[in-house]
Order: C-alpha cells, then structure tokens, then sequence
C-alpha cells in the first residue's frame, strides 16, 4: 500500500499544466467515442471486444504460453485493422456530425418563421387527428441535411402542408399510405418515401413492444441525417418524435407543437448555436417516458 501510494505522489508530482491538457484531450476523445456508440449493436460488440481483450491480457500474463502468446501478438494488428470496418456506420455518423458542426445556422427572417410555424401547426393538427383514428403517419421534416435520396424513392407532390392532405395521405390503403411524407422549405415534396430502419437497440429495450417499422424507419432517418421526425403509432395513435437517433413518445398536441417550434423557431436568429451544440445535438425539453 505504501508503495502504492509513494507511486501515485511520484505522478502527481510530475504532473503540469501540459500534461493536464493532454489528458483532458484524451478523455475528451473517449467521451466522443462512447457517446456516438450509445445505445447502438456496436456498443456490446465493444464491450464484447473488451472483455475478450482483458481476458487474453489476464490468461497470458497468469500463465507461459508461449505459442498462445505469439497468436495473440501476431493477431493484434488485423484485429485493429479491422475496426474500421466493424464500426464503420458509426464513424460515418460521427463523421456527419463533425461536418453539420461546421456549418454555419443561416439566420431566418421573419416570412421563414412564421411560414414554419403554420406548417408546425398543420402538423400538429393532423397528427392529432391521426392519433384519434388510429391511422398510422410518419411525416420527416429535413432540416440542414438535404433528404433528396429519400425524396427521389417516393412520389413528388410538392404541395402546401394542411392537416387535410396529411389525413388524406394516410388513409389506409390509400397508394401513399405506406411511407413517409418529407416536409422541406413549407412544403409537402414528397409521399410513400422509403427511410432507412434504423441500426440501434432502442426499441427492442422499450417496455412496449408495439413499435413496428415506423418507428424504426423514424429513428433510422434521424440517424443518418439531422431530420426531425413524426410518428403515430398504428396500434395504439401514440405521436412520438425523433431526432439525432432519441425519440421521445406518448406526447400530447401541445406538447408536440413545443417540441417542433423549439425546432423550427429560432432562438438561433440571435446567432450560430455552438459547435458542441451541434456535434452531440439533443431533443429539446427531453423528459424520460413515463
């Protein structure tokens, strides 16, 4: 223990302001890292890996086995090289992310706002509508992140946004019923769009197992872009919303224009939200499902 302790004073006492920053940058690395795998399949095949690599450390150093060892040694550098791939959709987003920080928020005058929020309002009362007939919806409003790839898999429309249309959109069995609507600049551009479903565990850990690919194809678009998404559930006419891979369920009308305002109206005219901000954006008003 003495021994111990005379180690940790003899680091203490080599430490400077450099080395303070060093680590504060290291850490800070980390933090990115396990934030961007939160709550996705390769946060355990991660723990999975270390866990195995603890293992192998612990077996060897216990034990001589000196072909084992040379194994172990000799397999390291293609186990590194292979994590690339392994988490290759992972270091695409983180990579996506880095590119939305740098862009700079356009200032949004007063036309925008106001246009945004009559379409937020029509929304909102769709999908109010929508909950109370338990007619399912899913509607993606594009934000800074062009949605063009999706917007070319469904059918073009570009029409102004009222609840009617919405409603007659997703009336069942109707030919633009099954997929999304994506919202871009106020207007409708497109119905029956194919998203992307989405690659975390998410919904599998939720209580409710009634989330189907709706929900999936709502948290996969807002994965792969910074979309905002709305969702009413088939089963039960639950809304929910998603962004930046989160969703937030069981909302209310009121609640739900709050949600999309906050959104959609800048507090942002007073200037550019920050690059943390950006880089690990959240839902705003974020409270837990009950």
């Amino acid at each position: 223990m003495t021994e111990l302790l005379n180690n940790l004073l003899f680091i203490f006492q080599r430490l400077n302001w450099l080395s303070a920053i060093d680590i504060l940058l290291v850490t800070l690395i980390f933090f990115g890292l396990l934030y961007s795998l939160r709550d996705t399949q390769a946060m355990v095949l991660l723990r999975g890996m270390i866990l195995l690599v603890v293992l192998i450390v612990l077996f060897t150093s216990l034990v001589d086995l000196p072909a084992f060892s040379w194994l172990v040694t000799n397999a390291l550098p293609a186990l590194l090289l292979s994590i690339p791939v392994i988490f290759a959709p992972e270091i695409r987003r983180t990579l996506e992310r880095l590119g939305r920080a740098g862009t700079i928020w356009p200032l949004a005058a007063k036309a925008d706002v106001l246009e945004s929020e009559q379409v937020v309002r029509a929304v909102v009362s769709a999908s109010a509508r929508l909950s109370a007939r338990q007619h399912g919806a899913l509607i993606v409003f594009q934000r800074l992140d062009s949605l063009e790839e999706y917007v070319n898999t469904g059918v073009k429309l570009n029409a102004q946004v009222t609840p009617e249309l919405l409603l007659q959109v997703f009336y069942p069995n109707t030919p633009l019923h099954d997929g999304a609507v994506i919202i871009a600049e106020g207007k409708l551009v497109a119905a029956a769009c194919v998203m992307p479903l989405s690659s975390s565990g998410i919904l599998n850990r939720t209580p409710e197992r009634q989330m189907g690919l709706r929900h999936r194809a709502a948290l996969g678009i807002s994965e792969v872009s910074d979309a905002v998404a709305v969702v009413v559930s088939e089963e039960t006419g639950a809304i929910a919303v998603a962004h930046s891979g989160r969703m937030i369920r069981r909302l209310d009308p009121e609640r739900l224009e709050n949600i999309l305002i906050a959104f959609f109206r800048p507090n942002r005219t007073e200037g550019p939200a920050s690059w943390f901000e950006r880089f690990i954006p959240s839902l705003p008003a974020k409270k837990k499902d009950e």
